[in-house]
């Protein structure tokens, strides 16, 4: 499999551009990524500096650097708000490599909206220096909300400005009751992977939910839902719906492999999954 180096030599540059969507270096003009952009000649000059910064993951001044060997002599400012004014182009190719018009995921009109957070690492560091949270609105793509804060910064919903009407997506690490609270007491709705530990779910009775006992008896690929309530932080209960569906077992083979691959490079212990299943709790307006 070549790299990302590779792909964007000389030789084969001419093969990539064949994957291209037709009337891409019309869009660069149309959408203004290379309205008044001095010392870059053409569209393919500049998908090639993008791609070296944002594909290859070097710096704004290492990009600079290796455009002035491609004949753009840029600075890294210059970099920059190449970068900045080709959002709509890179989001046009990306949506028409996807072979859609527009990637509108929605629910009813209602807009969905995942959540996550990354880490960022400064040159010379030996870790974490910060932590990005973002939202994606999945009908446009586009980050509608992000916070920079240091490590301390912990991944909650409560940080999130929520909506009336919002369907928040996030990974278990979102899966708590005061998350859960936050996001209903807004009048929206949420789906989260369900973490045992941190999201205790009870029955209609009000008495804990042993989800595994309820998985024993389903079969791969089968899909199924139970209505279930969790307890309010601040008193009383909230409403979902748990649903499961199980998975094969080289499906959770593979799934417990990214897991020991993930805590191996954060030097922590990895969490098991329970068994052959991906579950997901729901909380929706009835």
């Amino acid at each position: 499999m070549a790299t990302h180096d590779e792909a964007l030599t000389a030789e084969n540059w001419p093969i990539l551009c064949t994957f291209l969507p037709k009337g891409w270096k019309e869009m660069a003009r149309s959408t203004g990524a290379l309205r008044r952009a001095r010392d870059i000649p053409d569209a393919e000059s500049l998908l090639r500096l993008l791609l070296m910064h944002v594909a290859n993951g070097y710096s704004l001044a290492e990009t600079a650097a290796r455009a002035g060997q491609l004949g753009m002599k840029l600075s890294k400012v210059a970099v920059f708000k190449r970068l900045r004014a080709s959002e709509e182009w890179l989001r046009w190719l990306a949506e028409q490599q996807r072979g859609r018009q527009r990637l509108a995921v929605e629910s009813q009109g209602r807009p969905v909206r995942a959540v996550d957070a990354t880490t960022v690492s400064e040159p010379g560091s030996t870790g974490t220096d910060w932590r990005v949270h973002y939202v994606v609105n999945l009908a446009n793509l586009q980050c509608d909300f992000f916070e920079l804060t240091g490590v301390e910064g912990g991944e909650t919903l409560r940080r999130i400005p929520i909506r009336a009407g919002d369907i928040m997506m996030g990974d278990r690490i979102y899966s708590t009751p005061v998350g859960v609270a936050h996001v209903k007491a807004a009048q929206a709705d949420i789906v989260v992977r369900l973490n045992r530990q941190s999201l205790p779910i009870f029955d209609a009775g009000e008495n804990p939910l042993n989800v595994l006992r309820l998985f024993r008896k389903m079969k791969v690929g089968q899909i199924q839902q139970w209505t279930t309530r969790v307890k309010h932080p601040a008193g009383g209960w909230v409403p979902g719906r748990l649903l499961a569906l199980k998975r094969s077992a080289e499906a959770t083979r593979l799934a417990r492999r990214r897991l020991e691959i993930n805590a191996s490079k954060k030097q922590k212990e990895a969490v098991q999954s329970p068994g052959r299943r991906l579950t997901t709790f729901l909380f929706g307006q009835r």
